[in-house]
C-alpha cells in the first residue's frame, strides 16, 4: 500500500508541474517571443533557466523520479512557474508531504502599470486583494474610505476589517445583512485552495478574534455573496452607498480588482 500511495504522489506531481508549465507562456514569464511553437507553454529548459537549477535535475523531477530537492529548489520552482500561494502548498505537500516554511510566503504586489490604473480612476476607491482578502494596493479614494496607510499590513485585510476591528464595525450601518454575504463569498474564495496554510490559519485566528465569524463559516447556505461593502460611513459620517465591479489581475496570484461605484442617495 505504501509504495502504491508513492507512486501516486510521483504521478501528481508530475502531472501539477506539467500542467502549470504549459500554462504559461514565454510572455507570462518575462521571455522574448519566439512565435507558434509545436507544444503550448514553457519548456522544461526555460522552467529550469528561470529557476536558477540544473535542467537534467529539474526533468527527473518533473518526471517524478525518486530525488530528494531542497525547500530551496521547491521556492525557485515555484517561483518560475508562478504559483500562488495554495499552488505553492501544493508542489510542497507533493514533493514533500508537508507543507511550505512560513518565510515561502511572501506579500504580493502590482505593477507599476497596476498600480497606475487604480490611480486613474481618482474618485473611485478601488483596492487589489489576494486570495485571504488581503489588501495589497489602493488608490487614493479607497484610502480615504478605508484608512488603508494607517493600519498594519497584516491588518489591511477586508475579513479582518469587517470582523475584528471594532472601530471599523460601527461605520457599516447594514452589518447584519452584508457581512454574512462577504463572508459567503470568501468561503466561496477558500474552496478553491482548502489546503493553504496560509489562508486556514487566517480561518483558525478569525474564529477566535470573531464569534459571529465562527459560527457563519460553519453555516453553509447562504445563497447571496458580495465582493465588496454596499454602504459605509465616510470619515465625516455621511452614509454612501456602492455597487461594485470586480477585476482579474493577475490569474496566478488570484489578484482581483475591486472597484466601488457609488449609487446615488
Amino acid at each position: 500500500m505504501a509504495d502504491r500511495t508513492l507512486a501516486r504522489t510521483r504521478t501528481d506531481l508530475s502531472d501539477f508541474l506539467t500542467r502549470h508549465r504549459k500554462k504559461l507562456t514565454p510572455v507570462d514569464a518575462g521571455l522574448p517571443s519566439t512565435g507558434a511553437r509545436r507544444t503550448p507553454g514553457l519548456r522544461r529548459e526555460e522552467v529550469a533557466a528561470l529557476a536558477g537549477v540544473g535542467l537534467t535535475w529539474y526533468t527527473w523531477f518533473e518526471q517524478g523520479r525518486d530525488i530528494q530537492v531542497s525547500e530551496s529548489f521547491l521556492l525557485k520552482v515555484a517561483k518560475a512557474l508562478k504559483l500562488d500561494d495554495a499552488g505553492c502548498s501544493r508542489l510542497f505537500l507533493l514533493a514533500h508531504r508537508r507543507p511550505p516554511p512560513p518565510e515561502a510566503y511572501q506579500w504580493p504586489s502590482v505593477s507599476p502599470l497596476i498600480q497606475n490604473l487604480l490611480d486613474d480612476l481618482v474618485t473611485r476607491p478601488a483596492y487589489v486583494a489576494n486570495l485571504r482578502w488581503d489588501v495589497v494596493a489602493w488608490n487614493e479614494a479607497a484610502d480615504e474610505l478605508f484608512g488603508f496607510t494607517k493600519l498594519e499590513q497584516l491588518d489591511r485585510n477586508i475579513i479582518r476589517l469587517i470582523f475584528a476591528d471594532p472601530e471599523f464595525r460601527p461605520r457599516l450601518p447594514h452589518w447584519s445583512s452584508e457581512a454574512p454575504k462577504l463572508l459567503a463569498q470568501f468561503r466561496f474564495d477558500l474552496a478553491t485552495a482548502p489546503d493553504d496554510p496560509a489562508m486556514l490559519a487566517m480561518v483558525d485566528e478569525m474564529k477566535m478574534l470573531s464569534p459571529d465569524f465562527r459560527r457563519w463559516i460553519e453555516q453553509p447556505g447562504v445563497e447571496n455573496y458580495a465582493r465588496g461593502i454596499g454602504a459605509i460611513f465616510d470619515p465625516d459620517g455621511t452614509q454612501l452607498r456602492f455597487m461594485h465591479e470586480m477585476l482579474t489581475v493577475d490569474e496566478y496570484r488570484h489578484l482581483k480588482m475591486t472597484v466601488y461605484f457609488r449609487q446615488p442617495r
